[in-house]
């Protein structure tokens, strides 16, 4: 049975709080969750350019290095990443090559990109996480926009170049 649509929105505004959290901390405000077929959380990850310095330490592929270790691919077919903001081109790969099926996603890569300008710290490409997918042998399910004004009000502030 699928996620339902109050527990989807649950999951959500649960990884826009690991985005608040991982701005606390000094990093980028992005946050991620995986759920297991039932809704249940298996694994959260924020994003740790800040702290470790790594630039490609955006919280969907640390989520999705976790996840590739811990569970078989069969299993991560029927989970779903949620994450607070669309998945970049490098994080949706993360994700594809995981085998995680499902992806649930709050505002859009564009709409990052027009809100965050050109900041030096996050040059933000407008390539929607589904034409990666696209380009795939695989099918990767994708929701989103969930909870897109809720996910945008976390980066409030923290871009310079906005």
């Amino acid at each position: 049975m699928p996620i339902s649509d109050e527990r989807t929105e649950e999951l959500m505004r649960h990884a826009i709080d690991l985005a608040r959290r991982s701005r606390e901390r000094g990093d980028h405000p992005f946050g991620a969750l995986l759920a297991d077929a039932n809704g249940e959380i298996l694994l959260e990850a924020m994003n740790t350019c800040g702290t470790k310095g790594d630039r490609t330490g955006h919280a969907e592929r640390n989520l999705m290095t976790e996840a590739s270790l811990k569970y078989a691919p069969e299993f991560l077919a029927e989970c779903t990443m949620f994450t607070s903001a669309e998945p970049c081109a490098m994080c949706a790969g993360s994700v594809y090559w995981a085998g995680v099926g499902h992806v649930v996603h709050g505002m859009t890569e564009k709409a990052l990109k027009d809100l965050i300008g050109p900041d030096p710290e996050n040059l933000t490409m407008d390539m929607p996480c589904r034409d990666v997918f696209a380009a795939g042998q695989r099918k990767v399910a994708v929701k989103g926009p969930i909870l897109a004004e809720e996910s945008a009000v976390v980066h409030d502030g923290f871009w310079t170049g906005n």
